[in-house]
């Protein structure tokens, strides 16, 4: 592309800036911003707040630059940020060598082989949490799917049981939650942050003794390390210490769990808002699991395989409310992206909430419809023509999201249990709005009232 090719990002001004600013005042959000800034300006553009002046782009062209053709020329650690300072070297916030070397090492026990024999603990965890449900009554599925999501992923990666920790371990965690999400640290870096220091330090002791136990137990015996126990491999990686060890694991509970407690409390949510998708998800869950009784074994991976209508409304949800909605970048260099100059130092943003509704390339955006992914249909002309990381809830690239097998395996085999166990009516649909948090919520929660199956 010639110089002259290349143009400034534009930015909301006149009637457009004023329109945006009525709406930003009313919402007080920065997804409405985007969402604005997106339909009054278009698929690049740059926010001009104090001290908040990224780059944000849209589309499947912006993804495919930014996170497959130019991605050396974008850094992902940015020191500045809340969520560098409390993963530390976490695989999540590093470049490189650095990174490349943590991702061979961490990659193989969330691989999809490694995974699937996790099935018999995922229908374990996922019952005993059902199990409190047997009473009835309304439950906020926000809550009651982090519960959930906290037992799979500490007890399949990690090989701990977690029930016995959850009350102590529940409050510092939603605390450094909070600390890594949007807030006034977005435009004063320096802003002091002492209330979540009890909480780091809370969270960092039980780490440590976690990783102290577990070395002890490898040295005695009493632990066998299996291909899917990650804290042993890490542990047992020669260029590890506590402190690396601690980085990763904390990386993997934070982002781990509150990506699939998002997912999950959406996709309920859109399940109890569509009764019709409902009721097929009830009727496939019927065919292939069979009615609910006390004691029943896991399903099969081929029974998960036969899953295909929860796989459409996994899909969906995700398209709607990816959990991770927006990526961020550093700027390495001068470039362009879509013919946009990007200066050195600049934070880019690449929206994946505003891509996945993108008109141009998803019919009715805004509606549930998980038909859209049946791909036994005939579809449209134009959806066969969507071009590559037009979806990307899992981003894209080398650097993917390292745990989406794990997610979507977790996903069938808690809906497929909850919808066998019980009946599920939505309480507040009219009140629920995403929540840009550490990722995209339902909030205020999801209420549901539940009543066991007959």
């Amino acid at each position: 592309m010639t110089p002259d090719a290349v143009h400034p990002l534009p930015t909301a001004n006149g009637e457009s800036g004023l329109s945006i600013l009525r709406g930003l005042l009313a919402d007080r959000s920065l997804l409405t911003a985007l969402t604005l800034m997106n339909r009054y300006v278009g698929r690049a553009f740059k926010i001009t707040l104090p001290r908040f002046q990224p780059a944000v782009f849209v589309g499947p062209e912006s993804n495919r630059q930014i996170l497959v053709t130019h991605r050396h020329k974008f850094r992902w650690r940015n020191e500045t940020d809340p969520v560098a300072r409390l993963l530390g070297h976490g695989v999540l916030v590093t470049d490189d060598e650095e990174h490349d070397r943590l991702r061979a090492l961490m990659d193989p026990p969330l691989q999809r082989r490694h995974v699937l024999p996790e099935i018999d603990r995922m229908w374990r965890y996922t019952n005993d949490v059902l199990d409190t449900w047997e009473r009835g009554g309304d439950r906020d599925m926000l809550v009651e799917m982090r519960r959930l999501a906290l037992l799979n992923l500490m007890g399949c990666l990690f090989r701990v049981e977690f029930a016995a920790d959850m009350d102590r371990i529940w409050h510092p965690l939603l605390q450094l939650l909070e600390y890594i999400s949007p807030g006034l640290w977005i435009f004063w870096s320096g802003m002091p942050r002492p209330k979540y220091r009890a909480a780091r330090r809370q969270m960092d002791a039980y780490l440590f003794d976690l990783i102290r136990q577990r070395r002890a137990d490898l040295a005695a015996g009493r632990v066998t390390p299996d291909e899917g126990d990650l804290l042993s491999q890490l542990i047992l990686d020669p260029g590890m210490d506590d402190q690396g060890i601690r980085d990763q694991v904390l990386t993997m509970l934070i982002a781990g769990h509150d990506t699939s407690t998002a997912q999950l409390s959406w996709t309920l949510y859109l399940l109890g808002s569509h009764p019709a998708e409902l009721a097929r998800v009830r009727a496939e869950v019927d065919a292939v699991l069979g009615p609910f009784q006390t004691g029943d074994a896991p399903p099969t991976s081929e029974q998960l395989n036969h899953l295909h209508v929860i796989d459409q409304v996994v899909k969906e949800t995700l398209r709607l409310y990816p959990p991770i909605h927006v990526g961020n970048r550093s700027a390495r260099e001068d470039l362009d992206v879509c013919g946009y100059r990007v200066p050195k130092g600049t934070r880019v943003m690449y929206s994946i909430y505003l891509s996945h509704r993108d008109k141009e390339y998803w019919p009715e955006p805004d509606q549930f419809c998980p038909a859209r992914f049946d791909h036994q249909r005939d579809q449209a002309d134009e959806e066969q023509a969507r071009p590559p990381l037009t979806y990307v809830p899992f981003g894209g690239g080398p650097r993917n999201c390292i745990g989406a097998s794990f997610a979507q395996i977790e996903a069938k085999i808690v809906l497929g249990r909850i919808i066998q166990r019980f009946d599920l009516e939505l309480m507040n649909g009219d009140k629920v709005r995403p929540y840009m948090g550490a990722t995209l919520e339902p909030r205020p929660g999801v209420i549901m009232r539940l009543r066991k199956r007959g």
